[in-house]
């Protein structure tokens, strides 16, 4: 790598909460920090509006509400993200197609790649 990705501030919007402190755990290993878990679509909203960080992860599922309308608050503060689905990149609307998925389940390793690969190249 080019550059050092570590110590990134992350925000995590995810409604599952085993699931949450999972990849919060993962991020932490990976050297970076999980600032604000989000588990509802407003507050997600909120965060992605105002919050500082450096990168998020969107479950794009929260309880039957797609947080697509958070992907596109971040798109407009330039902010890089991750979809995070059980369809894979398969499942996402053309409009974010080219963006950087993890396909749920996911493992550190599978994270670390994706969080790189958000960081250094965006959509």
């Amino acid at each position: 790598m080019s550059q050092d990705i570590t110590g990134r501030r992350i925000l995590l919007v995810e409604d599952e909460a085993m699931i949450a402190m999972l990849v919060g755990d993962m991020l932490e290993d990976l050297g970076h920090e999980l600032v604000t878990v989000a588990t509802r679509l407003e507050d997600a909203l909120a965060a992605a509006g105002n919050g500082t960080f450096d990168l998020a992860i969107l479950d794009l599922n929260l309880a039957g509400v797609l947080t697509y309308p958070v992907a596109d608050v971040l798109a407009g503060r330039g902010i890089p993200f991750i979809f995070a689905t059980g369809y894979g990149s398969g499942g996402l609307k053309e409009t974010y197609a080219g963006w950087a998925t993890l396909q749920k389940p996911f493992d550190q390793q599978a994270l670390e790649y994706a969080v790189e690969a958000a960081l250094q190249h965006g959509p």
